[in-house]
């Protein structure tokens, strides 16, 4: 376990449900034992064991069940002790843009297309670098980490770097190179960033952490040929394909302007839709552009706190829901978010559906907390890989601390994680059955470098755009 050093070590064992009885005889070793705290599973019974127990070796998870279960079948030098505490599924957050927590608050209170033209596109030519990169990618690993976020969607610019970044810090990701038609820091033309994205691609596929994707921007800022072009290089490496989808009503306007239809639509008019695609936003969509994307299989990551902040609209996540698309939830970047807290994701979406329907049922606290969850592997594409706590999925869960007096007294595990826990009482984080954070200790970054180095960075970002 190598730096869990601040971990109280005792003697545990743990339990594999259906073990044979020449198993249970002698308990198996494992690497690490959690245990006493609330399991909350998301598996597909959304079974909650209080008490429960996990078990894990080397990147797995092996067993599941109550400490005493867990006591009979595996035994391990390394034990979290969770008692009191809530242990959770790695939160799963399925679109974002690492690097652009340097521009956290940079510009705020205006509409997309302002925002992005005035402010961020400038500030991003003038500043995305390979060092801004890393630096950013470290910034948002950090906060991911502390909030628990295990698993992160991405798209961006010198993605490689992104890669190289996240790996360092322990954490899993989806990164697409972005592909876009204007020339941006690492690429002139869509081909260039064509011929990087397949590079990134062959460096990075098969890793255990960094799943590669392709990444078009969007339909509006993309040729035809470049979109088709994109799905088949997704499909050529069978990587997934992530792509910004009908995100304002400007943009549906466009599309019926030129095209007669629905970005969606135009989308399934040139056969675009690879095996394993993302969309990000879906919020100006028809009832036939839902029946598209349930047909195609494609994911769609739910950005209510960008949407609202940016005005962009509301998604239509109950029809998502009741039409059974494969629905993740997603921060968006912290440029117009302006954090990555996933805890604080689930909350709004609940109570933004809820208010827009008039209809307190519309996304319970179960089904917010499943969208952060194995919802978002779904919408990944990942869910035999992750999003639940069940025998052998990767060893990705958080222990989640609950006493504090806003989570005081507690009746319902479920609804006090959604609404009222906070990023900042996750305690431990762990990913592919590293510990990356125990008892809020960072052991993978150097917190306090880490924000030096984005502090310094900052000063170079207001100087580019004179604030």
């Amino acid at each position: 376990m190598g730096r869990l050093s601040v971990v109280r070590w005792v003697g545990l064992a743990s339990v594999l449900t259906g073990l044979s009885a020449a198993a249970l005889a002698k308990a198996e070793d494992v690497a690490l034992v959690v245990t006493g705290g609330t399991v909350v599973t998301m598996d597909g019974t959304r079974r909650v064991l209080s008490p429960g127990a996990v078990a894990i070796d080397g990147d797995r998870i092996v067993g599941v069940g109550t400490p005493d279960e867990i006591g009979r079948a595996f035994s391990s030098k390394h034990v979290i002790d969770a008692t009191g505490k809530i242990v959770l599924p790695g939160l799963i957050n399925t679109h974002g843009h690492a690097p652009m927590v340097l521009y956290r608050g940079l510009a705020d209170d205006l509409a997309l297309k302002e925002w992005l033209e005035k402010y961020i596109f400038p500030a991003e030519a003038k500043t995305v670098s390979p060092e801004m990169v890393r630096v950013g990618t470290r910034l948002a690993a950090l906060e991911m980490i502390q909030s628990g976020t295990t698993t992160f969607a991405d798209m961006y610019y010198f993605e490689e770097e992104i890669a190289k970044a996240t790996k360092a810090a322990g954490l899993r990701a989806v990164l697409g190179q972005t592909i876009i038609r204007f020339p941006v820091p690492d690429a002139k033309t869509p081909e260039d960033e064509l011929a990087r994205t397949e590079a990134f691609i062959k460096a990075f596929k098969g890793d255990p952490l960094i799943t590669p994707a392709v990444a078009p921007h969007s339909a509006y800022t993309l040729e035809k040929h470049t979109l088709l072009a994109s799905r088949d290089l997704a499909a050529k490496h069978g990587v997934p394909l992530l792509i910004h989808l009908a995100e304002t009503e400007d943009e549906v306007r466009t599309s019926q302007e030129q095209s007669g239809l629905t970005p969606t639509g135009y989308l399934e008019s040139i056969g675009f839709w690879a095996p394993r695609t993302l969309a990000a936003h879906g919020v100006w969509v028809t009832d036939e552009d839902i029946a598209i994307l349930k047909r195609r299989g494609v994911g769609v990551a739910h950005n209510p706190e960008s949407n609202m902040k940016l005005a962009s609209g509301t998604a239509p996540v109950p029809k998502y829901l009741a039409a059974g698309v494969a629905l993740g939830l997603g921060t968006d970047g912290a440029a117009s978010n302006n954090d990555l807290d996933m805890f604080e994701a689930m909350r709004q979406a609940s109570f933004l559906h809820k208010l827009q329907s008039r209809d307190p049922r519309a996304v319970p606290a179960a089904t917010a907390l499943e969208m952060a969850t194995l919802g978002g592997a779904r919408a990944l594409g990942m869910e035999r890989e992750i999003g639940s706590i069940e025998v052998g999925k990767r060893a990705d869960l958080i222990v989640v601390g609950m006493r504090r007096a806003r989570q005081t007294p507690r009746y319902d595990a479920l609804s006090h994680l959604v609404y009222a826990t906070h990023g900042d009482d996750v305690e431990t984080t762990i990913v592919n059955g590293q510990v990356l954070m125990h008892e809020r200790k960072m052991l993978t970054l150097d917190e306090e470098a880490v924000l030096r180095e984005a502090e310094a960075f900052a000063v170079r970002v207001r100087a580019a755009v004179g604030r």
